[in-house]
């Protein structure tokens, strides 16, 4: 996902180790996006919300 972000925002994400199985992605102090039921986001979805909360 840090790959991700930056090959298509330039940005460098900060990786901070959650619980067991937790995948959660803020911009600031606000989460745009996050694992649910057991899936992971798709790559493309994280990157258009990181998009539209830098915006």
């Amino acid at each position: 996902m840090a790959a991700q972000l930056k090959s298509d925002l330039d940005i460098d994400a900060e990786l901070v180790v959650g619980g067991s199985g937790e995948l959660s992605v803020w911009v600031d102090d606000r989460k745009v996006a996050e694992k649910s039921w057991g899936r992971f986001p798709e790559p493309g979805a994280v990157v258009t919300a990181v998009r539209d909360a830098i915006r």
